[in-house]
């Protein structure tokens, strides 16, 4: 919905439907965003602004679990590179604004940007990055998504589905993996040494009402 001054004591709101589009330059985008820090704002290659509500309280949950367990990865792997939340947006080099719902991004890119191009949001694709479908998502703007980060730079992603249990696994160079209710993900070379447990994103309980170690 767009709010339009009609007059000095007038607002009129404009509902705008799905098949029209609203575009933004990066300039209006950062403004846009800073007027409103509750919503997640994204735009595409092309300037069409995206309008992301407040996640529930599930969706909420999950993205919890996954940015604590790669905080902890990174805390104990000495801190390597910079390591992101959902809250954190990402200029990439075709020009859009995505903000992945965790990622990170090695010390030797980072410190290669300059202080400009560092800015309110930084003009990089990290190097791996994690998207989560939430029940009110459609599976395939999220698989085109996955698909603009790997081809803007991204090593490793992750598509997680907790409606079905699914995972897939974009790489450069390789056919996607899809994997039907795995118990972990590795980050492989991407990210040495890295799982992520599934059981504990999900908020499983094992027997005795304990989450898997």
């Amino acid at each position: 919905m767009v709010q339009t001054p009609a007059c000095e004591n007038q607002i009129l709101h404009l509902n705008l439907p799905s098949s029209i589009g609203l575009y933004v330059t990066q300039e209006q985008f950062a403004l846009l965003s800073a007027a409103n820090r509750d919503l997640k704002l994204e735009r595409t290659a092309r300037g069409e602004l995206i309008v992301n509500p407040p996640t529930g309280w599930e969706t909420g949950g999950y993205n919890w679990n996954i940015s604590g367990e790669l905080y902890l990865w990174w805390r104990n792997s000495g801190e390597s590179g910079l390591a992101f939340d959902s809250s954190t947006g990402f200029i990439l080099p075709n020009g859009a604004t995505r903000s992945p719902d965790a990622s990170w991004i090695s010390q030797e890119r980072w410190d290669g940007l300059s202080s400009e191009e560092k800015g309110t949001f930084a003009n990089i694709c990290p190097d791996f990055v994690v998207e989560l479908r939430s029940s009110s998502d459609r599976i395939e703007p999220l698989q085109e998504k996955m698909r603009e980060y790997i081809d803007n730079g991204a090593k490793l992603g992750w598509l997680l589905d907790p409606q079905q249990r699914r995972v897939e696994i974009y790489r450069q160079g390789l056919a996607v993996e899809v994997l039907d209710n795995p118990e972990s993900l590795f980050g492989e070379e991407v990210l040495p040494g890295f799982v992520l447990n599934l059981r504990r994103v999900w908020g499983e309980k094992w027997e005795g009402g304990h989450c898997p170690p």
